[in-house]
């Protein structure tokens, strides 16, 4: 299955982040303001855009101190009762994926292996924990995909 994002996908990221989305030209870019932490993030979303000598999608993060991308998103999980969502790539059995949260803040996880989303948590050391259980949300979503 290929991804692309559609207009239900961002109004569900917009709810979720509570936030609305831009359209410029082949982007739709937001910003997430957190006045209290001081915190100021912006996220580009580029559906199926030219990725070297392939077509994708691009997630583009930048905060005052910070400039992420991921390239070839397969995915999102957008969280309400987390208030974040979850953009996911996969290659080669290893995940990687940026966690945007409402509060302006976002996590950034690659090169994970897959194996770690559906371990025993308490298995593992608390530095690699944390990578597991973020990126566990998006399991079934990959599941899903390697079905078809």
């Amino acid at each position: 299955m290929k991804f692309k994002f559609d207009q239900k996908s961002l109004a569900e990221i917009e709810k979720v982040l509570e936030v609305k989305f831009a359209k410029r030209g082949n982007q739709y870019r937001a910003v997430l303001l957190n006045t209290e932490e001081h915190r100021k993030l912006s996220i580009e979303i580029y559906p199926e855009i030219q990725i070297g000598e392939k077509i994708g999608n691009l997630v583009s993060i930048y905060t005052s101190n910070t400039h992420a991308q991921l390239h070839f998103c397969e995915g999102y999980v957008a969280s309400d009762v987390l208030g974040e969502v979850t953009f996911f790539a996969e290659y080669n059995g290893r995940l990687s994926g940026i966690v945007v949260e409402k509060q302006a803040a976002c996590s950034i996880f690659t090169n994970v292996d897959r194996s770690l989303l559906s371990g025993d948590f308490e298995k593992l050391a608390p530095e690699v924990m944390l990578s597991g259980i973020a990126l566990s949300l998006t399991e079934p979503l990959l599941d899903e995909q390697s079905k078809k």
